[in-house]
């Protein structure tokens, strides 16, 4: 494989990890196009291999914005507040690199609060729980991402 493909295999690696934790950088899908570079310049990543990663990286990217909804729900907040959850953080990717954080917080306490007409303490605990949704969804993403990174370098590297 040529240096410029192994360098921007795990350049994209790289930002994919990076992509993870920085809300508005789609850190799985640009991990496995760094896969893919791998696959691409020769035989160290299978053809099977490459598709179980794009099916994590499909999964991930879904439950990425399923994941703080569902904690909404589970802390007890309405199916409002789930939704308002995922309409902010829908809103706020226009808004990066903090915006679907804070749409997603706002969302939630705002469906739960305005719509739902709970109490402000109440609306709290519902944006509160979007927000751990929002990190299990990170871990998620990280864990992948991870495995992608670790992927591409031992693929390059033969380790």
């Amino acid at each position: 494989m040529t240096t410029v493909l192994m360098v921007l295999a795990v350049v994209f690696g790289l930002v994919g990890v990076i992509g993870s934790v920085i809300p508005g950088i789609p850190g799985p899908p640009l991990g496995w196009v760094g896969l893919l570079r791998v696959y691409l310049a020769g035989d160290a990543v299978s053809r099977t291999a490459l598709l179980v990663y794009l099916a994590l990286v499909v999964l991930v990217t879904v439950l990425d914005y399923v994941v703080p909804a569902k904690f909404t729900r589970m802390a007890g907040a309405s199916k409002t507040a789930g939704r308002g959850a995922l309409a902010g953080l829908f809103l706020g990717m226009f808004i990066p690199p903090v915006g679907m954080l804070i749409g997603m917080l706002i969302g939630a306490f705002a469906a739960e609060f305005l719509v739902e007409k709970k109490s402000a303490a109440s609306s709290v605990k519902a944006s509160l729980a979007a927000f751990l949704g929002f990190l299990a969804g990170t871990g998620l993403k990280l864990l992948v991402t991870g495995l992608l990174l670790y992927r591409i370098v031992s693929s390059l590297f033969n380790i």
